[in-house]
């Protein structure tokens, strides 16, 4: 006899091991390679030390249209020109605890360049870029794809803006619709969906779906090349 009788089970053993390999390498890519590990939590460094949401949109109470000015108009949720900035701490107007922190807003602006703010929310190329427009006029609240701004010192990325995510949406737009006027509201929204989430909610979900003047597409042209 050649080989022990044992090694007639190593056939069996190597398929099982070879599956088990093939189901933890899927398992291990659906979830490490997907936007909701490499993307969620996101959180770039910004110059100056960035822009404070929780003291301008939280603690003052700025309405996110303030800065972000055209994105009732536009596909874009434009980042604001220097201009914007200095409008309030321009010398004398505004008075901060520490001047060094806005520095760089007025250096940028006495040199009339632009500041260079990183990026947050970046969708691949192969999708068109997302109509904030679109989504601010029929009901869709800053909140259901940025989470709480007015509490983010420092912005990151909550969501995974994901094929998933999105479709999600589209499917059952009634769960995230409120009032357009409403949009940036950012507290009174994050405590409605979460009373809607429970059947308790105040805003008719039903009536701001039957508002809509189609149901939001769920083919791939809507939002693929």
């Amino acid at each position: 006899m050649l080989f022990p009788k044992w090694m007639n089970a190593l056939p069996t053993v190597a398929a099982i091991g070879g599956l088990g390999a093939a189901v933890t390498v899927v398992a291990g890519t659906w979830y490490w390679a997907t936007p909701d590990f490499f993307e969620v939590g996101y959180m770039p460094t910004q110059p100056g030390g960035g822009f404070n949401h929780a003291i301008h949109a939280g603690r003052l109470g700025m309405d996110c249209r303030y800065c972000h000015y055209q994105i009732e108009e536009s596909p874009e949720a434009n980042i604001p020109p220097v201009k914007v900035c200095w409008g309030c701490h321009s010398e004398n107007k505004v008075k901060v605890a520490d001047d060094t922190k806005v520095q760089f807003v007025l250096e940028a602006y006495a040199q009339d360049t632009s500041i260079e703010w990183r990026r947050v929310h970046k969708l691949p190329d192969y999708v068109r870029n997302f109509p904030h427009h679109v989504h601010l006029n029929a009901g869709v609240s800053c909140y259901s794809c940025h989470g709480q701004i007015t509490g983010m010192e420092i912005v990151h990325q909550v969501e995974s803006l994901s094929m998933g995510f999105c479709l999600e949406c589209h499917r059952n737009p009634e769960e995230h619709l409120v009032p357009p006027e409403k949009v940036t509201r950012l507290i009174e929204v994050q405590q409605e969906l979460a009373d809607r989430a429970q059947g308790q909610g105040k805003w008719d979900a039903e009536a701001l779906r039957a508002s809509l003047r189609k149901d939001p597409p769920q083919q791939c042209g809507a939002c693929h090349h």
